[in-house]
């Protein structure tokens, strides 16, 4: 008996995805590569060990990649004692250490202690961020300067060494990346996003009261770095 076209039922047939990826076989890129992961999911799990924060900005690939692999990539860094911060808002994403004790537990991050200045500049360059809106922020060394404009104590009296302080605030908190040279103006910086995400309200109000206390004399710059830190 011969089968028709008008004998078959087309919708009762297995639907095809074609939507879906064609699976490909993925190819060791070195010898002795048992990886589980694609390789751009591997490459975005290396640039995040081994930099301070990956954004979209400035790495469009590597922040899509880490966005695409996010699940896969929270679980090894959780086997690390880490955790993987993604600021949608800002896109930004970074590594940040596991807060909790263990007595075999290694910590991988280098903390990083921010003295007096540095905090206080940190303040400051969180708040404008903040209430830019999303904006870019751009910031001279001058103006820098001029957010200290009222720090008055016993210490800092001399003009040279005050002057010392800030800019070695500014030169750390470069270092940190918060702060980036514009190509322009090498005395010009723009505030990394990175800022909103470290830079928590607990944080920020702890800072405010450090700030109103170097106001008032209060505070000691000579004073051992403060708690807080960032993670490095």
């Amino acid at each position: 008996m011969t089968t028709t076209d008008a004998d078959i039922d087309f919708s009762s047939l297995p639907q095809v995805d074609q939507t879906a990826r064609t699976p490909h076989q993925r190819r060791p890129r070195f010898d002795g590569d048992v990886s589980e992961l694609p390789d751009r999911a591997c490459w975005a799990l290396q640039q995040l060990l081994t930099r301070r924060y990956i954004s979209a900005e400035a790495d469009a690939d590597l922040y899509s990649w880490v966005l695409e692999y996010r699940a896969q990539l929270s679980v090894r860094l959780s086997e690390l004692d880490l955790m993987l911060r993604v600021v949608d808002g800002s896109d930004v994403a970074f590594v940040e250490q596991a807060r909790y004790e263990s007595a075999r537990g290694a910590k991988l991050l280098r903390r990083e202690p921010l003295g007096t200045y540095d905090s206080i500049l940190a303040l400051h360059l969180a708040q404008m961020s903040r209430a830019a809106g999303g904006q870019a922020v751009l910031i001279s060394r001058e103006e820098v300067h001029g957010l200290f404009s009222g720090v008055l104590n016993d210490v800092d009296r001399d003009t040279v060494t005050f002057t010392a302080r800030i800019d070695a605030a500014i030169a750390r908190l470069a270092g940190l990346e918060i702060l980036r040279k514009t190509r322009d103006d090498e005395d010009s910086y723009t505030v990394s996003p990175v800022i909103n995400a470290v830079m928590t309200a607990s944080v920020i109000a702890e800072l405010q009261q450090q700030f109103e206390m170097l106001l008032s004399g209060g505070a000691s710059p000579d004073s051992d770095e403060q708690e807080t830190a960032l993670d490095g």
